[in-house]
């Protein structure tokens, strides 16, 4: 997250507004309004700039090419129109997804460069992923969504050297490790009402586990070069299990 890329609440008719609060929804608001005319949403240039940032991350974004391909091979084929929605967001959140509704929530009003909406969408996507191969429990479960947020933090570029010294963050061994616990914790924290030391016990009991699955990328993607490596592998793995 770049504080508080997470799995989001669903829609909140479904909820009561004490339950809604404790699950996050208060963090995208739009998520309970009736969609708005495309003429009246073109009149926003937040909206406009989401809608061609999250384009030009479809269409040419490693991370995120690989993991739309791995989500088509699996049946759950992703379309734009109707898997992604650039809203405005509460507080510093970034991005969500919503499973009630098997979308992701774009904050358009905090989400402001192409490597920002390169991550945001990267680490949605492995949310979406993790949704479609496995039953996720995100509202009851906690270590559920614990897992997928070290998967998130771990696979989707967000503790790379390079950011984490852009949040003045400096270390040596172990320090990706450090940065996905945290970010894992961060991230539980900005959707639940919990407290941290309940976040950082369901961390740190399936943080082994959850870190040290791979799929769809087979290795940790540290820079663009390792997701396009990846990305390759992925789209091999037919042929090579067909000469076999």
């Amino acid at each position: 997250m770049e504080q508080g890329e997470a799995a989001a609440p669903p829609a909140a008719e479904e909820k009561g507004v004490d339950e809604e609060d404790d699950l996050g929804y208060r963090l995208f608001p739009e998520r309970n309004k009736k969609p708005q005319s495309f003429l009246a949403r073109s009149l926003f240039t937040f909206h406009n700039r989401c809608q061609l940032m999250l384009r030009m991350t479809l269409d040419t974004n490693p991370y995120a090419q690989l993991l739309l391909e791995a989500m088509k091979q699996s049946g759950c084929t992703v379309f734009n129109d109707r898997h992604f929605s650039c809203e405005n967001c509460d507080g510093c959140v970034s991005g969500g997804f919503d499973s009630a509704t098997s979308q992701i929530v774009l904050c358009q009003n905090n989400i402001r460069h192409q490597s920002h909406m390169n991550r945001v969408v990267t680490h949605e996507l492995i949310h979406a992923f993790d949704h479609c191969r496995a039953h996720v429990d995100w509202f009851k479960n906690i270590k559920h969504l614990a897992c997928s947020e070290i998967r998130a933090a771990n696979l989707s570029g967000d503790c790379t050297l390079m950011n984490e010294i852009a949040r003045f963050k400096f270390g040596l061994k172990g320090h990706h490790q450090t940065c996905v616990r945290d970010r894992a914790i961060r991230s539980i924290l900005a959707v639940r009402k919990v407290s941290k030391e309940t976040a950082e016990k369901a961390v740190d009991e399936v943080f082994d586990a959850c870190f040290n699955d791979l799929e769809p990328f087979g290795r940790i993607p540290h820079s663009k070069t390792d997701a396009k490596r990846a990305y390759k592998d992925f789209q091999n793995r037919d042929r090579y299990n067909a000469n076999l």
